[in-house]
């Protein structure tokens, strides 16, 4: 499964990366849409939303949402910074939600009226903060995929890092397999990949305080949403989000992440100015 798992690494990641750094804004933000409605697609039916035409519907408002930002904003990037915003508030929920793991775990209306909302307040801010990073100076691609970098870093420290040295569990009842060990390696993989990407988006010495802050927010804001997919995949009883990427699952077990990490990394450029 290792292998499997690095060879289609090795496929995504240069399409990612090329799609990042060539395409202009509103091309990248297309495509961007495209990937992140597959993962609120694997969301629904994790909120147990299994009928197909309620499912397509969803879809679709999240599209419309999406859309009539591009066209109000008109290019002031105000309402990406709103919605970045939103989706900040929502994370700060839903680490709450982690305390009381069981609140939804029952099937019912409120508990999926609540997920089916907290999906789309992961979806659209998420990536209303990527097309910000992106759209936000001249090396705005830079940025953005050193904070996609900083997330991939993350995850694969943890990963191995929890595989050699993970003793103590972070969070057994909802994600048994994560470590405080596989935290403090991805944290550290994190920061390492921040500074080198950080250098060649023209980040200098008076930004590093500000890059570091907010890498390390940025990490344990992906390790948040990482959770958070976990809880609602046990509320469901699946194990991955869909199996659409070999090795991986679902869409959505790869951007679990991203989704809670670039509203983060977009504050925190905002604020500290890199």
């Amino acid at each position: 499964m290792t292998k499997t798992r690095v060879i289609a690494a090795l496929i995504m990641a240069p399409v990612a990366i090329a799609a990042i750094l060539l395409l202009p804004t509103q091309w990248l933000a297309a495509s961007a849409a495209a990937v992140f409605l597959i993962g609120l697609w694997e969301w629904l039916k994790l909120a147990q939303v299994e009928d197909t035409l309620a499912r397509t519907v969803l879809l679709v408002l999240n599209l419309v949402l999406m859309v009539l930002i591009v066209w109000a904003d008109a290019g002031t990037l105000v309402l990406y910074q709103i919605a970045t915003l939103a989706g900040i508030g929502w994370w700060l929920l839903a680490l709450l939600w982690l305390r009381f793991f069981t609140f939804g775990a029952e099937p019912g209306s409120h508990a999926r009226t609540l997920k089916l909302l907290a999906g789309s307040l992961a979806i659209v801010p998420a990536w209303a903060a990527l097309v910000l990073i992106h759209a936000s100076s001249d090396n705005g691609h830079l940025w953005l995929l050193t904070a996609l970098a900083i997330v991939w870093a993350a995850d694969s420290g943890a990963y191995f890092a929890g595989r050699t040295f993970g003793r103590t569990k972070l969070a057994p009842r909802i994600s048994p397999n994560k470590t405080w060990e596989g935290l403090v390696g991805g944290l550290l993989a994190g920061l390492l990949v921040a500074l080198v990407f950080g250098w060649m988006a023209g980040a200098t010495s008076d930004h590093l305080l500000g890059l570091v802050v907010t890498t390390v927010v940025a990490v344990f804001a992906s390790v948040l949403g990482d959770l958070y997919e976990s809880l609602i995949k046990r509320h469901a009883g699946a194990k991955d989000s869909g199996h659409i990427i070999p090795g991986h699952g679902g869409v959505l077990d790869r951007i679990d992440g991203v989704l809670a990490a670039l509203p983060v990394f977009a504050l925190g450029k905002e604020i500290f100015g890199f």
